[in-house]
């Protein structure tokens, strides 16, 4: 079962790669600083993802005046992340779920990844969308079951302007 409105964010811990090396990101360190947006994404280096990442990047300016940190997770390596972060101009922060511990805290992760193709990935999260706000409070929570629909970042935007 998915996070719903109204529901303390769970917390977690994931690693990201900067300039400096891997770092470790914790959610709760964030609560308080700003709203945060989470959006979960199947795979690295996929077109929709890379999509979504993409114009999320271009227009991190209409996050940042509605005081939200964009945060992307992945159960990608952080080295991976980086690659396709570098080759597509991907500029927000990218988080390793690698062991999927945090798409089954959200309930976003598969049983299996697109079985229709016989893909037998367990564990890869759904693209999904989570606002939460300075006091930890999830805001807003969408979970797609396809993974080339996209988040109604309208909406997101909406919640963050109401907060």
């Amino acid at each position: 079962m998915s996070i719903n409105v109204g529901d303390q964010a769970p917390d977690f811990t994931l690693v990201t790669l900067t300039a400096n090396g891997p770092e470790l990101v914790t959610l709760s360190e964030l609560i308080g600083k700003s709203n945060i947006v989470l959006l979960f994404v199947p795979m690295a280096f996929t077109g929709v993802c890379t999509a979504e990442f993409c114009s999320i990047s271009q227009g991190i300016s209409e996050y940042d005046a509605l005081d939200a940190k964009v945060l992307g997770i992945s159960g990608d390596n952080p080295f991976a992340q980086d690659a396709w972060a570098q080759k597509e101009g991907i500029t927000l922060t990218l988080l390793s779920d690698y062991e999927h511990k945090v798409a089954a805290a959200y309930g976003v992760a598969y049983d299996q990844f697109l079985p229709d193709k016989n893909l037998i990935m367990g564990g890869v999260a759904k693209r999904s969308a989570f606002v939460i706000d300075k006091a930890g409070v999830v805001r807003y929570a969408e979970v797609q079951e396809h993974p080339k629909d996209l988040p109604d970042f309208d909406a997101i935007k909406a919640t963050l302007g109401a907060l």
